[in-house]
């Protein structure tokens, strides 16, 4: 080596505590340390050798990296945010050899592997788990659980480099849905901006994959509420029908869940919201309780009082109940399917199902009232139960049942009456269970596929997209 010592030339000298210095200017840890920004300088900042450049100079997974940058414009990304002229000007300095003084071999390393290594882990955890974090976007009301980036994903990512896999890792990041191939294709044939614009939106939403997928049972549920559509899927058949959700002001939550049971004839425990907003102001009108069937008890003992006891302040203090009664005319409609979710929201009937005639149907304080109840229970029961079970379903939501033994039942059997004189509903039945439970997606989807897999567009009710892409317009 020493007889080669006069040829050395100090700007293709390479000094790694110069790189290290040069890539440590160029990246900063935020607070979110597992962003694919934060993480690209924390690797090098933690003294992890060079990723892209070792004694043979650039490794051929930059070549491979930077093919697939080169497909960007097919998910509508911006190879400008990705940086991708500057890192083929300095892969084409290294294979030149082309370093000044301007750009030495130092300064082209260090830019070359913080951009590569920016670049390939925006593009993989974009991929993978979505630009935009839709807790980040839309609040409190995205309630699922979605995968993000972890440790063991870059450390993954880190050495799929170092096995020249990189373009396996890339592609096996990107959604496998056949949605988002369909938004993919539709992308290409698009023209106008605002188009643009709604496609590149819900591809995003296809990346938001959840942490805790619900069990498969063969079933599946999804409301989507732009649409103001229920779709009920099953292995071999899907049926579809209206729904009505939150207005704005009390927007339906997006959520992941499972159905457990029903309830035929419900009791409608009132939230205490609607109470302060719509009933505190009739505290001891005993006219307005008797026209809504409403009645009062005690929080802690369950005891009914006298709606003329409880004034607007006891009411507005929490300590008592407010309800109405099952039956005809209950705001829950003749029966109620219930899941877990942190909103206290559910699916149900509607004693106002006039309204589904309606394009706009944002009418509910945030649950989801469906057009019909009885076929929704019939999917969610299948084969579980027989058709008399069926018929006491029927006769007790005032539907005519369809076997000799209900029919014999309602000749035989007069509804019972309050003191009032009101008939009671039947009380055949009042809880059933949903065994397995179905999976259930409350979601958000301005383009989604109808029965016959054909997307359709439908309006931005809540405002979401807007929203969602002021932070993914970055990217674009």
């Amino acid at each position: 080596m020493e007889a080669f010592s006069s040829l050395k030339t100090p700007v293709f000298e390479l000094s790694p505590n110069e790189v290290q210095t040069a890539i440590s200017k160029m990246g900063n840890v935020g607070r979110d340390s597992l962003s694919p920004d934060s993480r690209a300088a924390l690797y090098y900042r933690q003294g992890h050798g060079l990723l892209w450049v070792d004694r043979q100079g650039i490794n051929p997974m930059a070549d491979t990296l930077v093919q697939c940058l080169h497909q960007l414009s097919s998910i509508g990304l911006s190879e400008t945010y990705f940086k991708v002229k500057e890192i083929e000007e300095d892969l084409q300095r290294y294979h030149a050899l082309d370093f000044d003084q301007q750009h030495s071999a130092d300064d082209v390393t260090a830019r070359l592997e913080y951009n590569l290594t920016r670049a390939y882990l925006q593009y993989a955890a974009g991929q993978r788990y979505g630009f935009v974090n839709p807790r980040a976007a839309i609040g409190g009301m995205y309630d699922v659980a979605i995968e993000r980036p972890n440790e063991a994903f870059y450390q993954s990512a880190f050495s799929k480099v170092l096995t020249d896999s990189v373009g396996e890792f890339l592609r096996a990041a990107e959604p496998q849905t056949s949605m988002y191939s369909q938004l993919k294709r539709q992308l290409v044939d698009s023209t106008s901006d605002a188009s643009r614009r709604r496609i590149l939106i819900n591809m995003e939403r296809c990346r938001w994959r959840d942490k805790k997928p619900m069990p498969s049972t063969g079933k599946r549920i999804v409301v989507n509420i732009p649409a103001f559509m229920l779709y009920a899927y099953d292995t071999n058949s899907s049926t579809e029908m209206r729904i009505g959700c939150g207005k704005v002001a009390t927007k339906t939550p997006l959520l992941s869940s499972a159905i457990e049971y029903m309830q035929v004839n419900p009791e409608w425990s009132i939230p205490q919201s609607i109470v302060d907003n719509d009933v505190l102001h009739h505290a001891g009108d005993s006219g307005y309780f008797a026209r809504h069937r409403y009645y009062i008890a005690e929080r802690a003992t369950g005891k009914k009082v006298a709606v003329g006891s409880v004034s607007s302040s006891m009411l507005a203090s929490g300590k008592y109940r407010v309800a109405q009664d099952g039956g005809r005319g209950n705001s829950l409609g003749r029966i109620v399917f219930r899941f877990k979710n942190n909103f206290s929201v559910y699916l149900h009937d509607t004693s106002t199902p006039g309204f589904f005639q309606n394009a706009w149907r944002g009418v509910s304080h945030g649950c989801v009232r469906v057009q019909r109840p009885f076929d929704l229970a019939c999917f969610l029961l299948g084969n579980t139960v027989d058709e008399w079970t069926l018929d006491k379903i029927r006769i007790s939501m005032d539907i005519p049942p369809v076997t000799e033994q209900g029919s014999e039942y309602v000749r035989t059997h007069r509804p019972a009456e309050n003191e009032n004189g009101r008939k009671l509903p039947y009380r055949l039945v009042s809880t059933l269970q949903v065994t397995p439970h179905v999976p259930l997606y409350i979601t958000y989807y301005t383009l989604y596929p109808d029965l016959s897999g054909r997307i359709q567009s439908y309006p931005d009710v809540y405002g979401y997209d807007q929203t969602i892409w002021s932070h993914l317009k970055k990217f674009i």
